[in-house]
């Protein structure tokens, strides 16, 4: 995504991904022309069953052998021959009738069902191609995908939307009614539901853009930026109150005015990113773009007065290195504080 996206644009994007996109694609089987993909289907395999003891931490890791590093699994050690599952030592432990052979070994608690097996014999005969973890990936546009029902799909989305409907043998619904339209969108957007007023307006409007125009109602709502700043806040642990001990508060309302302003301006998200992260640093920094910065500061803190500072002041900055990598790299550094992390 281009740091130049818009605040409502990446939320829009990150929703739909997260409630849609995700259940698009099926971690298990898939039709004999789908090509396997490491990430969905073949690392959960290999995390959950090999990386204990063939993964990137050094100290646990059995007979030099890492199944998380192509060039070790496939150059160093030769136990994968991409192309040639029949070829490949991994293909014959996992299949092995015998038990002194077999991995995972028994007494490990972990096994392999004949669609995990089928899954990873496939990927090697396709090639056995790694890629990196999802979040270090940058994103690659995708073409609209070819669908039966060529007239249904009003715009791009759509079509992700019923190519997967087809695949289930499943239909389309009904278009929505006025009423309940306007009641979808406006809880979406806003996060209230209409006035009876606006649901008349709405079903009486004859116009060709009557939806559009709604949308853009409900977009320049302040409302919206409220609804919209309820994910952010949760993602950056927001609270008015410190959250130990005697719990006091916590008075920041400030920073989260300063986000639904952020929303309801459309601010771009790289832009929106550095006031929070270090508005204060920027050259001649404003009053707004100081208050952003009180992102670094709405973690849990102690008001207790026998707390040992150093000690705080440790998980104090361990809290915002694990929630800065949560949020904006999309990954957990919150293992990586004591142990190599499995990616």
């Amino acid at each position: 995504m281009q740091t130049s996206c818009t605040l409502r644009l990446v939320f829009f994007i990150a929703l739909f991904s997260g409630m849609l996109l995700a259940d698009l694609v099926t971690p298990g089987l898939v039709a004999a022309e789908d090509k396997i993909d490491f990430n969905q289907q073949i690392r959960p395999i290999l995390s959950n069953n090999c990386f204990p003891c063939h993964g990137p931490n050094e100290a646990d890791r059995q007979a030099d052998l890492r199944l998380d590093d192509r060039d070790v699994a496939v150059t160093d050690m030769e136990v994968i021959t991409p192309g040639a599952p029949d070829d490949s030592t991994l293909i014959d432990r996992i299949t092995s009738e015998d038990e002194e052979e077999r991995v995972p070994p028994p007494g490990s608690g972990k096994s392999l069902t004949a669609e995990q097996i089928e899954l990873l014999t496939k990927w090697i005969a396709e090639g056995a191609e790694y890629k990196k973890h999802w979040a270090y990936v940058p994103p690659q546009t995708s073409s609209t995908p070819l669908t039966d029902q060529v007239d249904w799909p009003s715009n791009w989305i759509d079509g992700f939307i019923l190519v997967r409907l087809e695949s289930e043998g499943l239909k389309p619904s009904e278009d929505a009614d006025r009423v309940t339209l306007i009641r979808r969108i406006s809880l979406d957007l806003t996060g209230i539901v209409p006035t009876p007023e606006e649901v008349d307006s709405f079903i009486h409007d004859t116009s060709d853009d009557v939806y559009e125009k709604l949308v853009d109602r409900l977009l320049a709502s302040p409302r919206f930026g409220e609804r919209m700043a309820m994910w952010w806040l949760d993602l950056v642990r927001f609270a008015d109150t410190v959250g130990y001990h005697g719990d006091q508060t916590h008075n920041i309302w400030p920073f989260r005015d300063y986000v639904i302003s952020a929303f309801n301006t459309n601010m771009s998200f790289d832009q929106f990113t550095k006031e929070q992260l270090a508005g204060d640093l920027l050259k001649k920094p404003t009053r707004d773009q100081r208050i952003a910065t009180g992102y670094n500061r709405v973690l849990q803190t102690s008001h207790e007065g026998g707390v040992q500072l150093k000690e705080y002041r440790a998980i104090y900055m361990a809290d915002r290195v694990r929630n800065v990598s949560q949020v904006w790299m999309g990954a957990t550094m919150g293992c990586a504080q004591c142990h190599d992390h499995k990616y």
